[in-house]
């Protein structure tokens, strides 16, 4: 029970068996009442014969009946006294009256007479329901079930009573039978037919839905063991087969393949950052060890601001280490409500000694506010701002702008410029487009990656161009703040 196919081939018998037997059962129901339905039709004309001979006034011993044995007559007066039955008939049940033998008065060749009428009723006061005289009623016959005795044999019939009237006024009823051996018949053998064919028929699709059900699990099956051996053997760079079709399997196993490629580059990526880590680690701490050791042995030898260099220099990477690895885990940016003109001029008042002035240009009526972490943006600005400041030769000019539906913030120098094929490649980590010169001035290719991530867990984007003055012109858009 805990194989798919184990469930899904119980599951379709299960229906099926249900279904059937309620089919089954529509279809015995339905037999059985058309074939009532004839019996009663069968059993209404051999009364309604025989009634017609009555109302014409003939004897009893002139009675045409057809059929006798097949269609047994038992005739009652207004008494339900027995006055006529059929020859062979020795017992009946369903009828008015089970008696079988004719009474005294009514022997065979007798003709009622209006004078034997029980009731003493005249012509003129007779029973408005019932036939005039002569005539059989007209009126939908009572039919009943029960059994007759004919010639020895019993069986069951089905029995219509109609009801005639006869020239000297006497109301007599026909009954008159059809035998329902035939539906009985009818109804067992399509009964038995239904019992033989139905676990031969649930067997086949038991079978079928089994078979079905593992064929189209058999890619399931494949990408399983495929899966199991990457998490053995620890291999990201291996693929699950992917199974021609073009079904919810096959969609499965793209999306699985998929995923497989964005967790290796996950993983690279991680392995990439750690290895460009501790590289950039390295270098400072092997100076800064180097300087200490020298300054152990000759105290007059230390370099106190190369010391003092290296350690700010690791300082600011351990801090945007410890950025990158918050932002990596999904840290949410703060909900605060942060006017970025008043951010960008407060980063530019503390760059006092900056050897290139920043030029700012911000509508003094305008208002740009933001929703996010106020200490990730004032880094992103920052950022933007010291590479400026690598790269720019006199000039670097900060504009603030409404664009579209949020803010726009553009860092423009008038450097050298980034190169149309570098300007996605520079927002990687630990990339550095001029190595040696980064590297002397403490950069360490986190800055763009950093700057970018914030934008965008804020929602906003930072991309790359050409400035008017020829250089970079960094673009930082961020949606406006949502109304409270």
């Amino acid at each position: 029970m805990r194989s798919v196919r184990a469930r899904a081939a119980i599951g379709a018998t299960l229906v099926v068996a249900v279904a059937l037997v309620a089919a089954g059962l529509a279809v015995l129901s339905v037999l059985r009442t058309n074939l009532i339905d004839q019996a009663d039709l069968q059993a209404e004309v051999a009364a309604r014969e025989v009634a017609g001979q009555l109302a014409l006034d003939t004897a009893y011993a002139d009675l045409d009946l057809d059929d006798e044995e097949d269609h047994p007559v038992q005739v009652t007066d207004e008494a339900g006294r027995v006055v006529f039955v059929s020859k062979g008939l020795r017992a009946i049940s369903g009828t008015a009256s089970t008696g079988v033998s004719p009474v005294p008065s009514a022997s065979a060749g007798a003709t009622p007479s209006p004078g034997d009428d029980d009731d003493g009723d005249d012509d003129d006061g007779g029973d408005s329901a019932r036939p005039a005289r002569g005539e059989v009623s007209s009126d939908d016959p009572d039919f009943s079930d029960g059994t007759a005795t004919v010639d020895g044999k019993q069986a069951d019939y089905r029995f219509a009573a109609v009801e005639a009237t006869t020239p000297a006024g006497l109301t007599l009823t026909v009954h008159a039978g059809a035998p329902l051996a035939a539906e009985q018949e009818a109804v067992n053998t399509v009964r038995g037919a239904m019992l033989t064919g139905l676990p031969l028929l649930l067997a086949v699709v038991a079978g079928v839905t089994w078979l079905v059900t593992r064929r189209a699990l058999r890619p399931v099956e494949g990408i399983r063991r495929e899966m199991a051996a990457i998490t053995a053997s620890e291999d990201l760079a291996r693929r699950v087969p992917e199974p021609g079709s073009r079904d919810e399997i096959a969609a499965l196993a793209r999306t699985t393949n998929e995923t497989l490629s964005v967790l290796e580059a996950s993983v690279e990526r991680q392995r990439r950052f750690v290895a460009d880590a501790s590289h950039e680690l390295r270098s400072p701490i092997a100076s800064l060890r180097t300087q200490l050791e020298v300054a152990e042995a000759h105290p007059e030898l230390l370099d106190l601001p190369g010391a003092v260099a290296d350690t700010v220099r690791l300082q600011v990477l351990a801090a945007d280490l410890l950025l990158l690895a918050r932002l990596d885990a999904g840290e949410k940016p703060g909900a605060a409500r942060l006017e970025v003109g008043a951010l960008v001029r407060e980063e530019v008042s503390q760059r006092t000694g900056d050897r290139i002035p920043v030029t700012v240009e911000v509508a003094e009526d305008a208002s740009y506010e933001v929703n996010g972490s106020r200490g990730q943006l004032v880094r992103v600005i920052g950022n933007l701002l010291d590479n400026a400041r690598r790269h720019a030769a006199h000039r670097i000019t900060v504009q603030v702008a409404a664009d579209g539906s949020g803010v726009r913030v553009e860092v423009r120098d008038d450097g050298a410029g980034v190169p149309e094929d570098e300007r996605e490649r520079i927002f990687e980590r630990f990339v550095r487009l001029d190595d040696a010169r980064s590297r002397d001035d403490g950069g360490a290719g986190l800055g763009l990656a950093i700057a970018r991530d914030v934008a965008t867990r804020h929602g906003g984007t930072l991309t790359v161009h050409r400035a008017p003055e020829g250089g970079a012109a960094f673009r930082l858009w961020l949606p406006y703040a949502a109304a409270a």
